[in-house]
């Protein structure tokens, strides 16, 4: 692969990496499909082996994302329609309020949910924040996954 592809490869990655922290848009995938391309354009079996051991580790992340922080949350007692609710909030803050907004509506939407289950503030607040910590573990999780896999990549092509 050339220079210039593999610099292609590097920004469709650091893409992918902003996507996972401000999540617009499906970083992951993102990072799967630029490292997938750059196997099938590099060839070989080390290119092949590189992208084998970062697929597994995105893969890893990925079910450690789902399945670390819901427990928690259900150990904690949070619904999932909690957790709907504020999604669904946060999407729509997200056009309301550029970025930022879909942090402030997922809080809001998560406290706005808990609120008539718990009938008063603090416990409610306190749901709304054990949620929101989370889904920050969420976003921790994918990201070191997805940091890995770079680090392979980054290895293999400046080894290739």
């Amino acid at each position: 692969m050339s220079a210039w592809g593999e610099l292609l490869v590097g920004v469709a990655i650091l893409i992918g990496l902003a996507g996972i922290v401000v999540p617009i848009l499906p970083g992951t995938i993102l990072i799967f499909a630029a490292i997938a391309v750059w196997a099938f354009m590099t060839g070989g079996g080390a290119a092949w082996t590189a992208f084998a051991i970062a697929a597994l580790l995105l893969v890893a992340s990925g079910v450690v994302k789902y399945t670390w922080p819901g427990r928690r949350m259900k150990d904690a007692g949070i619904p999932t329609r909690s957790l709907i609710v504020g999604g669904l909030v946060g999407i729509v803050g997200f056009f309301v309020i550029p970025i930022v907004g879909l942090f402030i509506g997922f809080i809001l939407g998560t406290y706005v949910a808990e609120l008539p289950r718990h009938r008063n503030h603090s416990d409610a607040w306190r749901s709304t924040v054990h949620a929101t910590k989370a889904a920050g573990l969420s976003i921790l999780v994918e990201l070191l996954g997805a940091l890995l896999a770079t680090g392979v990549w980054l290895g293999a092509a400046l080894f290739i």
